[in-house]
């Protein structure tokens, strides 16, 4: 085994995605919707976590209360958060509400692209192969060190001053 974290292009995991499908022997997985046809889950990232409900629709994405352009103004952020529905092939099928509290937009657009993820494999079973590839079912653990006593930052000592 190499050391070297392997990465992927959306388009290499499309391919992947064809050659991962899931074997005879294992139980096929439920589909876990409500009464309206929704799936449901929680994603998390810093402190940062993320309500999503999910049900087939156009495309429309709300993020408390808000369209997704007005939540998140930075195209970095909708693009994060559109990467599972890319990966999966399903872009512009399902609709998504969703409530996020905690940390900054960074982390709650983290959390939100960790939610739909899971939520899409609770609508779809099949498609957790090629998002569990992809890295988007792993709750990125990365949190903020903590400052120490005797430091002026995490690991950031006070200024040397011989005299």
């Amino acid at each position: 085994m190499s050391d070297t974290p392997q990465t992927h292009s959306l388009a290499d995991l499309k391919d992947i995605a064809v050659a991962a499908a899931e074997p005879a022997d294992q139980p096929k997985h439920e589909p876990k919707r409500d009464a309206l046809g929704r799936s449901y889950a929680t994603g998390r990232r810093k402190n940062a976590v993320a309500r999503v409900w999910l049900k087939p629709g156009k495309g429309d994405i709300q993020v408390n209360g808000k369209r997704v352009g007005q939540y998140f103004a930075r195209p970095v952020l909708r693009m994060l958060i559109t990467q599972p529905f890319l990966v999966a092939d399903r872009y512009n099928q399902f609709d998504v509400y969703c409530t996020v509290v905690g940390g900054g937009l960074s982390g709650q657009a983290g959390a939100l692209r960790h939610g739909i993820s899971r939520a899409l494999t609770n609508y779809e079973p099949a498609l957790r192969p090629i998002l569990k590839l992809a890295g988007f079912l792993t709750r990125d653990s990365r949190v903020v060190e903590r400052k120490k006593y005797g430091r002026a930052k995490a690991r950031r000592s006070f200024q040397f001053s011989k005299r």
